[in-house]
């Protein structure tokens, strides 16, 4: 791996702007979308340039093959489930309190590791990492005003979706010997196929009458955080290495409240500020953990 220049640093700022911009687009689209729409026109959307990929860099999409119920799987907890779950409580929920409760993922991924995959067992940085984190959600919960009785149940789903993004990617270490390119494609078009039945029988989104900021909003959500931004993923990924581009865990809720609050003048409390600190500094200590010792001595 190269040592990072300043356009990699650009690349990598770039993208946590663009999947911390997903927060407040969701809000927008669920303006005039139901949450399962949003879920399936936004795999859809960003199933198009990594198939149009696929089929540049002649790689062979293997969706049907005979891996297919791994595919399927994947599309559907790692896709079809957070996507919406997301949406579904971003309807109540401010936009950087869903930035903030998704920036755990990190954390669950450290918890549900060790008891599922090898050589990720829990060691003193992970521990701490994991309390701070979990007391930045709790103390985040307390903000009563903007967590009450009435969407604390939607504040729970968002914190539901970013376990099952976990879950997916548990589930994808287990065609991790495939190409990126093809797990990425095969894995949309299944969620793809799945949610649209599901769309249309229950929330008939031909009766919406949507407006041009949701409509665009949507289209954004899966050209940019789901399709073009797993090709910057990718890219910086080859030439920087997994350290490097796991950095950005670090700004993208950051970046998210900062957009809530210019984009759609959401409320930031001091105890969203503390629990985003709190957050970060969990994340920090997860991440760090790689370079350290077992605590347990494994």
């Amino acid at each position: 791996m190269t040592s990072p220049k300043t356009i990699d640093y650009f690349l990598l700022t770039t993208l946590a702007l663009i999947w911390a911009s997903a927060f407040f687009n969701i809000k927008i689209a669920t303006y005039s979308y139901g949450p399962i729409t949003i879920a399936f026109l936004r795999i859809l959307f960003g199933a198009i340039p990594v198939v149009i990929l696929c089929f540049a860099k002649n790689i062979k999409i293997e969706a049907f093959s005979k891996d297919w119920i791994w595919y399927a799987s994947i599309g559907i907890i790692n896709l079809v489930i957070p996507f919406f779950l997301i949406a579904y409580g971003v309807q109540k929920v401010q936009s950087n309190l869903a930035a903030i409760l998704m920036s755990s993922t990190p954390i669950s991924a450290t918890i549900l590791a060790h008891f599922f995959v090898d050589k990720e067992k829990i060691n003193l940085f992970k521990i701490i990492g994991i309390v701070s984190g979990f007391l930045g959600i709790i103390y985040l919960f307390s903000d009563n005003l903007l967590i009450t009785n009435s969407n604390f149940f939607y504040a729970l789903m968002i914190l539901l979706g970013s376990t099952f993004y976990v879950i997916g990617g548990i589930l994808t270490l287990k065609i991790s010997h495939k190409k990126n390119e093809n797990v990425t494609a095969s894995i949309l078009i299944w969620g793809t196929l799945i949610v649209c039945p599901i769309s249309l029988f229950i929330e008939q989104p031909w009766n919406l009458s949507p407006s041009l900021d949701s409509t665009l909003a949507l289209i954004y959500l899966g050209i940019f955080p789901t399709g073009i931004a797993w090709l910057l993923r990718f890219a910086i990924l080859k030439k920087n290495g997994l350290v490097f581009q796991a950095q950005v865990a670090y700004l993208i809720p950051i970046f998210g409240v900062i957009l809530g609050y210019f984009i759609l003048n959401e409320l930031i409390t001091s105890k969203v500020i503390i629990a985003l600190i709190a957050v970060v500094i969990g994340i920090y200590f997860v991440k760090k953990s790689t370079n350290s010792k077992n605590f347990w001595g494994n």
